[in-house]
């Protein structure tokens, strides 16, 4: 029941989600999947187009000088680590002569800053697999909405989602989350008021309920 009260409304709030960050290549959402830790995804998109104008291939990015790559994505913050990331993919991907990045989770796992919430995303993405990716957003809105306990880390969440919600729906269900929890669960000052689910929300009863 509660459940289907999540789904309805949910696809009533983002009937058909799909992922924020922009690319034209597979390579390009992976490097912006890792860019996307700790900022958000307007902030990657923006860096983005001019990091995939000035090196448009692999090989481009895997011979690009480091600073000049730090210097493109210095907005989005800890940008020397994660130009040190976009370097190393690139190579080990040049390296191997992936012209397809696969659906290998062992394969994508190796790679620099490539954690199981970036390759869910991406096999969700890119491969439509069913899968959901526990972000700081799908975190905060399943245990406000008790669909995970408040000390679960993000393997936890990620396994007692899938076992809530029916497999053919998980990577919508993904991406409805996050931008429940991007535009309206937010962390400080969230929507509450005319939520419909408030009524399930821990937050709800703590915070707002007379």
């Amino acid at each position: 029941m509660m459940i289907n009260k999540i789904t309805k409304y949910l696809d009533e709030l983002y009937p058909n989600p799909i992922c924020e960050l922009e690319y034209s290549k597979d390579y390009e959402l992976l490097l912006a999947i890792v860019m996307s830790a700790q900022t958000t995804d307007k902030r990657v998109n923006m860096v983005n187009k001019e990091l995939f104008k000035k090196y448009d291939t692999l090989s481009k990015i895997n011979n690009a000088p480091t600073e000049e790559i730090e210097k493109i994505i210095k907005p989005i913050g800890t940008y020397k680590k994660k130009a040190i990331y976009i370097k190393e993919i690139a190579r080990i991907l040049v390296k191997d002569n992936i012209k397809t990045i696969p659906n290998d989770r062992e394969y994508l796992s190796k790679l620099p800053g490539v954690g199981r919430k970036t390759i869910n995303v991406f096999l969700s993405v890119i491969y439509n697999e069913p899968l959901v990716a526990v972000d700081t957003h799908v975190n905060r809105v399943s245990k406000r909405l008790n669909l995970a306990d408040e000390d679960d880390n993000a393997l936890e969440v990620e396994e007692k989602l899938t076992k809530l919600f029916p497999k053919e729906n998980l990577s919508k269900i993904h991406h409805q989350l996050v931008f429940f929890g991007r535009y309206k669960c937010k962390s400080q000052k969230p929507e509450c008021t005319n939520c419909k689910l408030k009524d399930i929300c821990k937050y709800y009863s703590a915070h707002c309920k007379l």
